[in-house]
């Protein structure tokens, strides 16, 4: 039992004096051991609710996690907070680490891992030894067969749980509807009625959204050096291909005075961690990010998220603007698209779904493909034991198909629509909450951006007292921790 207030522990481990918006409920149903989905928008600290918690009970906290880089950027951020006590289970381990790792799991309070891991005998049978005091599915939405982020592997959750004694669980998400919260429950095995669910509205009030529409790349470039020349950063430019990444990095080194660097999988964990951390201290002013990679940058002071690439879907593009503004202050997320660029994401998210000749062939030799580079045979292998028949098996990959379409066109109906972009995000997760639009709000497609309304011109003599700032704030994390 807890004696003092939470808020005592909160400034005591992590330096915060108050909890964001939804972070207290979550924790006491969880100290209170009540299962709990917690529905909280990006930007509102989801991992606090485990942290913390894990701090306050005795046991390990086992962290899933779909992405390998948001694994280790999250025990990163951890260790730099000066919690030595963390893990990142994953494949990039060498032989001799992991073995090592496995022989001393007991010495770990957070141990984060990708959902295939637990299809390793020997990690479910070492992890089945410890005592768990927490068991957190992060990105639980990607549990929903339905939704546009689903993972095989996740539908395998609710037996690992089972198998690691049902210990006290907690599902994190930032989007989700109604179905995808009863997706959660079954695929989880949770209780309906013993969960708590906590759920905050989507909406970041202090991002201010906005869209162009170009007719060639040219256009669209000389939009971004202006935007770039202009906006108050730190920024975060998302790209859909790190060849664009690159390119676009070297085009801003050249022409303007911004310190920015890549960010994407050819870089190296040393690189990666040096990158995020200059960041971090303001030493860049910029990063070019692929999606994947992008998801992991944690600084609280990004002003501006500018998408160069149309994303797949809303889903997708909430979580990536939400690492704007994360301090409460004025943000803005731009998104440039150029007629055509729905292509590159169907190429990326539609050319993986096998379609009726491969399952055919599969089916018929299945054995051949118990290990295979080809990314829609592997998902062949993880979907075909759910299924009976062929024609099960066809079906759900032709839904999948529609699925990734429709969710395509609503991403594409954002960037056309005349009306409330804010309410348009809101009415597609199924938010009750109305917005009474304002021109600081959203900006109808094309319209100049309100950037001095916004507070987010950029100044120089700003810029550089900001950096003080940072320096100040910086020096009291480290002698806190």
């Amino acid at each position: 039992m807890i004696e003092h207030d939470l808020k005592f522990y909160l400034k005591k481990y992590f330096g915060y004096s108050s909890f964001k918006e939804g972070q207290e409920e979550v924790i006491k149903a969880l100290i209170d051991q009540k299962d709990a989905i917690a529905i909280l928008p990006t930007g509102t600290g989801k991992s606090m609710c485990y942290q913390l918690t894990g701090k306050l009970l005795n046991g390990t906290v086992i962290i899933v996690s779909p992405l390998l880089s948001l694994i280790q950027d999250q025990v990163e951020q951890l260790r730099f907070q000066g919690e030595r006590r963390v893990l990142a289970l994953t494949s990039n381990l060498t032989y001799s680490e992991k073995n090592y790792a496995l022989q001393n799991l007991h010495t770990y309070k957070y141990i984060y891992l990708a959902p295939e891991m637990f299809q390793n005998n020997e990690v479910l049978a070492r992890l089945q030894r410890q005592k768990i005091s927490l068991f957190v599915v992060d990105e639980a939405h990607c549990i929903s067969q339905w939704g546009p982020d689903f993972r095989p592997d996740y539908l395998e959750l609710g037996k690992i749980r089972e198998k690691l004694g049902n210990p006290l669980t907690l599902a994190l998400t930032a989007t989700a509807s109604q179905q995808t919260i009863k997706a959660i429950m079954s695929g989880l095995k949770l209780n309906q009625a013993a969960t708590k669910v906590v759920r905050k509205s989507v909406d970041r009030e202090n991002i201010f959204l906005s869209a162009f529409k170009f007719n060639n790349e040219q256009d669209k470039l000389e939009k971004l050096f202006d935007l770039l020349n202009t906006i108050k950063g730190p920024g975060l430019i998302y790209f859909s291909s790190k060849k664009k990444a690159n390119e676009i990095t070297e085009k801003i080194k050249a022409k303007t005075s911004l310190k920015v660097a890549a960010y994407h999988a050819d870089l190296d964990m040393n690189d990666r961690f040096i990158i995020q951390h200059q960041f971090l201290d303001n030493k860049l002013d910029l990063i070019c990010a692929t999606s994947a990679f992008g998801m992991g940058i944690n600084k609280e002071n990004i002003r501006y998220v500018i998408h160069y690439h149309l994303p797949g879907e809303l889903e997708s593009y909430i979580q990536e603007i939400g690492r704007a503004g994360r301090d409460g202050k004025q943000s803005i997320a731009i998104l440039l698209y150029q007629k055509g660029d729905e292509g590159i994401q169907q190429q990326l998210s539609l050319n993986n779904i096998p379609d009726n000749q491969m399952i055919d062939y599969y089916i018929n030799n299945k054995q051949q493909f118990a290990e295979t580079d080809n990314e829609s045979i592997q998902l062949l292998n993880k979907i075909s034991n759910l299924y009976s028949s062929k024609e099960e098996l066809q079906s759900f990959f032709l839904q999948r198909k529609r699925q990734k379409f429709n969710s395509l066109q609503q991403m594409l109906q954002y960037v056309d629509t005349n009306e409330c972009r804010r309410q348009y995000i809101l009415d597609y997760f199924e938010d009750n909450k109305k917005i009474d639009h304002h021109e600081l709000c959203c900006q109808k497609l094309n319209d100049d951006l309100p950037l001095k309304e916004l507070g987010l011109i950029f100044d120089e003599n700003e810029q550089k007292s900001l950096k003080i700032e940072e320096f100040y704030k910086i020096i009291d994390e480290i002698f806190r921790t």
